[in-house]
């Protein structure tokens, strides 16, 4: 396997991630100084050539958004600049995907914009994991290899949810409804739904559960958790119909304003999110277990560089991505 041409690198928003993954491949991450003028702006400096070389850039646009992103298109340009033979864009956590179309009139399309952004910077390819929508990846004019987490909760739940009920996997809303079916075939579980209104952004209203999940274990799924307001109000919804016990689980752990106080006081057990977005200390507690995605991102990277196929990873997995 000569990986003699591989480089990765890493912006400021998840170096941790970055490290784990070329561990695994390894390999050590690239050099390079990411840092601000007095200003605001953005420096950034390749400490060491990567002429023709097949360069990837591991950076989430997590917190904080726009300096991430800014991050990402600057290193984008720089490596293009500097001769690298091929870029690919490593997104474990994709913002801004959440407007990915046009509901009302005069709303932007954040999710097509950033992916305009990372195009025109000179990016060729991209690798993300678990898009808010799938069909954000069309939003490309180029390749994007589109990764999942759900084998990975779905290992986490078989080893640790105790086998004391019928397993339901339920779906905060019916957008989720893909991303929970497919969790639900892994797991050989009913699949639940929370019929829920969003009169505003961060705010929802439960309105039905389908499904029974009276004396049932039920694992909540979503694609991230920011303010944690929806998937707590689900959860309320769920132990008032009878539900045994309840487990959360996300792949992006956004956890923004007091979602994790709201997630310690909620009625489930556990929460089981992935390392696409660093947890830092102050947000860990006893509730939160965090898997990481690093062994998963080498494997693709390792497959990209040698144009192996990445899909042959989730042989027997459907692949589908609610909204």
């Amino acid at each position: 396997m000569d990986l003699s041409t591989l480089r990765i690198f890493s912006g400021n928003a998840n170096p941790r991630l970055a490290e784990d993954i070329a561990a695994h491949l390894g390999v050590s991450t690239g050099r390079l100084i990411v840092k601000s003028f007095s200003d605001g702006e953005i420096c950034v400096k390749v400490e060491e050539s990567v002429r023709g070389m097949d360069v990837f850039i591991v950076q989430p646009t997590c917190h904080p958004v726009n300096d991430s992103i800014m991050e990402l298109i600057i290193l984008i340009d720089a490596f293009r600049r500097a001769s690298a033979r091929r870029i690919t864009a490593v997104l474990p956590y994709y913002g801004y995907a959440r407007q990915d179309k046009k509901i009302k009139p005069r709303e932007p399309v954040t999710a097509r914009l950033i992916a305009n952004m990372i195009t025109n910077a000179g990016a060729h390819r991209v690798l993300a994991v678990d898009l808010h929508a799938g069909q954000i990846q069309g939003f490309f004019d180029m390749p994007v290899d589109h990764l999942i987490a759900a084998p990975l909760i779905a290992d986490w739940v078989r080893q640790n949810v105790p086998e004391d009920g019928p397993l339901a996997v339920v779906s905060p809303d019916v957008g989720g409804v893909p991303r929970a079916r497919a969790l639900a075939e892994m797991l050989n579980a009913q699949i639940v739904i929370v019929a829920k209104r969003r009169p505003e952004p961060n705010k929802t209203e439960v309105k039905e559960i389908i499904g029974d999940v009276e004396g049932r274990v039920c694992v909540m799924v979503d694609d991230m958790i920011d303010t944690a307001g929806s998937i707590c109000s689900g959860a309320e919804a769920l132990r008032e119909r009878g539900a045994r016990r309840l487990y959360a689980c996300c792949t992006h752990p956004v956890l923004s304003g007091d979602a994790v106080a709201r997630l310690e006081a909620s009625p489930f057990e556990k929460v089981v999110v992935t390392d696409t977005i660093p947890l830092p200390d102050h947000k860990k507690n006893g509730k939160i277990v965090v898997l990481s995605v690093a062994p998963m991102l080498a494997e693709a990277v390792r497959r990209i560089h040698l144009d192996l196929s990445v899909s042959e990873m989730f042989d027997g997995v459907v692949f589908e991505s609610g909204q």
